[in-house]
């Protein structure tokens, strides 16, 4: 960042005492709220899409946008009408927005977070909620302080399945649940996680580059890395950050999980020897909370065929579908016992999960994926990477809230 850039954002960390004293104020029902975008990338132009196309029904207004990438800036001005700023700080200075979407990458969530929440903006942050642990008990110190209201990009949970399926294993229909498995997997052909280069890409002229490094160590621009951060450890742990958190998210919710107290994960570059990438196309983790259940997560960017979604118990097992979850008795407790089948209101949709963090903004309405829930993700996928990486058994200490050696 420039000189400018650091001013501003001391600028807006000193409004930081004023903002927990005097919180982003609840908006009237029928008040239009003004959204500010940092972060213009494909990620974020699906959002503005769908943000647009929610204009006068929410009466909401995307009312600035900002980028490094010139290219994505144009762009996102050029769908949203948005007032366009290089530096995502100037955007924050800005009264006019209420509240900010975050779809930088992940190595940026903390920072912007902290000074969003500091301008006293509410937020909307892509998944995972950051890059570390140590970063999101910043997010959630900060965000207890200043009292905005921030939602998780963990789009899924705007389907009642997981809330639901909570409320059944509460109830004790399944009995003990000892052990939950996930999957998400893909195939790619040649290298996977790869984006084509854009050849208008210049450094130094159209793309600030060290402003895109930010807080990442510094290195000489390479394309593949602007392009394909996710397969990069500077900037995300690919299938663990990506996908995984996807995942964990559901499986925390349906069963009110907090913390792992271990986690193991193997994996490597099975299929694609000669990637560039970092990170593994092949990742498998297994989760151990207090008491049970274990959390099984299986991913590989070599196959794509799907593992059963299911929560399993000693008297019955909830399978999640795609239309909801069916829950079926296991044979030792069949009689008697009914077969129980959800059909799922809301969706995996982003617009959903908006349109609740606008509820939320207005009326107080509860989040989908508060910062707590996206703390609890971000520790169980960081655990994982942290083993992976490691080759050993990761712990958690739950006295200082931090990762160990088991």
């Amino acid at each position: 960042m420039n000189e400018t850039s650091l001013s501003r954002r001391t600028f807006v960390a000193g409004a930081g005492a004023l903002a927990a004293v005097y919180p982003a104020r609840v908006k009237g029902a029928n008040e239009r709220l003004r959204i500010g975008v940092i972060g213009c990338g494909g990620m974020a132009m699906g959002h503005m899409r769908g943000l647009m196309r929610m204009r006068e029904a929410e009466n909401i207004e995307v009312g600035a946008v900002s980028d490094v990438y010139e290219r994505n800036l144009e762009r996102a001005a050029e769908t949203t009408g948005g007032k366009k700023y290089k530096d995502y700080c100037a955007l924050l200075d800005s009264k006019d927005i209420d509240y900010v979407l975050i779809a930088s990458p992940e190595h940026w969530h903390a920072q912007m977070t902290l000074d969003a929440a500091d301008a006293g903006k509410h937020i909307y942050c892509e998944k995972p909620m950051t890059y570390s642990v140590e970063e999101a008990k910043k997010v959630v110190a900060k965000i207890r302080q200043t009292r905005v209201k921030m939602q998780v990009g963990v789009q899924g949970m705007s389907d009642d399945s997981y809330e639901t399926a909570q409320r059944y294993v509460k109830e004790g229909v399944l009995g003990k649940v000892v052990i939950a498995q996930i999957d998400y997997s893909r195939n790619h052909l040649e290298d996977f996680w790869v984006r084509p280069i854009d050849p208008d890409v210049r450094p130094g002229e159209n793309l600030d580059w060290n402003a895109w490094l930010g807080p990442a160590r510094k290195r000489p621009f390479d394309p593949d890395r602007f392009m394909g951060w996710r397969r990069y450890w500077d900037y995300s742990s690919g299938i663990a950050s990506d996908l995984f958190v996807h995942r964990i998210t559901r499986i925390l919710k349906s069963l009110d999980l907090t913390f792992p107290e271990r986690a193991v994960a193997t994996g490597g570059k099975y299929e694609f020897t000669d990637s560039a990438a970092e990170i593994p196309d092949t990742m498998n983790v297994l989760l151990q909370y207090p008491g049970g259940p274990d959390v099984i997560l299986v991913s590989s960017m070599a196959n794509d065929t799907p593992v059963d979604h299911v929560l399993r118990g000693h008297k019955a097992t909830l399978q999640f579908t795609r239309t909801g979850f069916t829950i079926r008795p296991q044979k030792l407790f069949e009689e008697g016992a009914r077969e129980i089948v959800h059909e799922k209101t809301g969706a995996e949709a982003v617009d959903l999960h908006h349109k609740n963090l606008q509820a939320a903004i207005r009326t107080g309405a509860p989040l989908k994926c508060d910062h707590m829930l996206g703390y609890y993700g971000v520790v169980a996928c960081a655990m994982a990477v942290e083993s992976y990486r490691k080759r050993r058994y990761a712990a958690w200490d739950a006295a200082r809230e931090r990762i160990v050696k088991a």
